[in-house]
């Protein structure tokens, strides 16, 4: 009875339960990785799907029909960014005027991004039936959606179904041949798995289902393969006379935007402390964004004699800050000497909507909208990439958020080690800076190379070009850690999206032959 009352509720079917699997699909990512929810949750909402449609003619028929696929998509949509983003509110809390757009971080953001999905099942919602062909229609579909949501406007990927996979070290290795769309394709396909035992045409789903496992034990044979590999060739496993040492520094400082020259200093001392330089040994020490509190690099000028005391001419310091000219302020990564000259500067050119920068400036700060970073005035996306390059290493360059584009790193070929920098601590102890470091892994796997990651109250790390942790720093840990990083011939490396769109034309090329075959 309780089942045959919640089958006939159009609130239940339609918002409810849609909602609800959006909402715990957050378990499958980091930190906590129950990637095996994914395999109930897209096989529910398909069946919920092809119920809703087969039904809205009858049950529901009293309500207009695509409106109910729409908010069957749409739900699950709002349900998966709430419990996956929510973390972005607390970014609003460092300031009394922007905790009014707390509500809006919460429920307005992920009404908006939940379109993507309810658009989705709009599209697709009407032509699913319970068979094979509709698995195909929907799988692809919801890769599209992915494909989409990573690329338009500025770009969103965040918890891509793919990254629920993150902890799996075997399974993601092929990302540096199929790329993070493609991968997320066969992602999903797999997650459907459990919906082939219960189509109508058995045989051939049970083939389907043989293919996948198959498919799912021949990657896992291949990662394991890779990750066992004792003869990858690197350019360079040791530290020669001519090479550096890198050092990360995470100072886990409070995020406070209110802090005179004077607690700057002290801060600096505490980098420096935390740096620990020895002054006969070549080191590259990397220290994360924000640390300079909004202050520019012209502002921090007055502190030179602590960098030029500290520091020789063996030392190298990398840091983020915020940059002037004449007429922009950039958001940037630079390296200087202990003479506390700029040797290298790079832009971020993936700045934040409304965290760095303001959509639609003009028309929004008439309405009272402000940037949420110190001085509140938008930065300007650097155009220009030039890797830095230091003895052997040809570096690329990202900054926070940065991390989540694969395409910034398929644009530039000529890199063999990844540096981001990033601060955290806008995150608080929630979820985002676990979801953040993940990202992290996938693109040392797609690069092929070495990345390290160096944050304030995030998690700092050196990471192989197989995803693996080599040494660490917990979130709020303050310290250092130091490698001694190799140089991997990258040449194996993710340059394009070619596979997704291959994998995309033979879904289509499948969907069209199956319904000509059925009928």
């Amino acid at each position: 009875m309780i089942f045959q009352g919640i089958i006939s509720s159009r609130v239940f079917m339609i918002f409810l339960i849609p909602f609800l699997l959006g909402l715990i699909s957050v378990l499958s990512f980091q930190p906590f990785n129950l990637t095996f929810i994914n395999f109930f949750i897209f096989p529910s909402l398909f069946f919920v799907l092809t119920f809703v449609n087969k039904r809205s003619r009858n049950i529901y028929r009293k309500k207009p029909f695509l409106r109910n696929l729409f908010f069957v998509g749409h739900s699950f949509g709002v349900g998966f960014f709430i419990s996956c983003t929510y973390w972005i509110s607390n970014s609003l809390t460092f300031d009394e005027s922007f905790k009014l757009l707390i509500p809006f971080a919460i429920f307005v953001l992920p009404v908006f991004l939940g379109l993507f999905f309810g658009f989705g099942t709009l599209a697709i919602g009407p032509f699913l039936k319970n068979n094979l062909n509709s698995l195909i229609l929907f799988s692809l579909t919801f890769s599209l959606i992915d494909f989409i949501r990573g690329k338009i406007l500025t770009g969103f990927p965040w918890n891509l179904w793919a990254y629920s996979w993150s902890w799996f070290e075997e399974a993601i290795q092929i990302l540096s041949i199929i790329g993070l769309y493609a991968f997320n394709f066969l992602t999903i396909t797999l997650f459907l798995f459990p919906a082939l035992f219960f189509l109508n045409k058995k045989k051939i789903a049970y083939l389907i289902a043989a293919s996948l496992i198959l498919i799912f034990f021949s990657n896992y044979i291949y990662g394991s393969i890779q990750i066992n590999n004792k003869k990858d060739n690197y350019i360079s496993d040791t530290i020669t006379k001519n090479q550096k040492a890198i050092k990360i520094i995470s100072p886990n400082f409070d995020l406070r935007y209110d802090l005179n020259l004077e607690e700057i200093g002290i801060n600096i001392d505490k980098l420096i402390k935390f740096s620990a330089p020895e002054k006969d040994k070549k080191t590259i020490f990397v220290w994360p964004e924000g640390v300079f509190s909004g202050y520019n690099f012209d502002e921090i000028k007055i502190f030179k004699n602590k960098f030029n005391k500290n520091f020789n001419k063996n030392h190298l310091i990398i840091f983020g800050i915020n940059k002037k000219n004449e007429k922009n302020i950039f958001n940037s990564f630079v390296m200087i000497n202990n003479e506390f000259e700029i040797l290298y500067q790079y832009n971020k050119r993936k700045l934040v909507p409304f965290g760095e920068f303001l959509p639609f400036e003009s028309l929004i700060k008439k309405i009272g909208f402000k940037t949420i970073t110190r001085g509140y005035s938008s930065f300007t996306p650097g155009k220009n990439l030039k890797t830095l390059d230091i003895d052997n290493y040809k570096i690329l360059p990202l900054i926070c958020y940065e991390i989540i584009f694969p395409e910034l790193i398929q644009k530039i070929d000529k890199t063999n080690l990844i540096i981001n920098l990033s601060e955290d601590a806008w995150f608080g102890k929630s979820i985002g800076p676990y979801q953040h470091f993940s990202k992290s892994i996938f693109r040392a796997i797609e690069n092929n190379s070495y990345l390290i990651r160096a944050t304030n109250q995030g998690i700092s790390a050196f990471i192989n070009h197989k995803g693996q942790v080599v040494k660490f720093l917990k979130p709020n840990e303050a310290g250092n850690i130091e490698l001694n990083v190799p140089i991997v011939d990258n040449k194996n490396k993710n340059k394009n999206d070619l596979i997704f769109f291959i994998l995309l034309f033979t879904y289509i090329s499948f969907f069209f032959l199956l319904k000509k075959y059925e009928k």
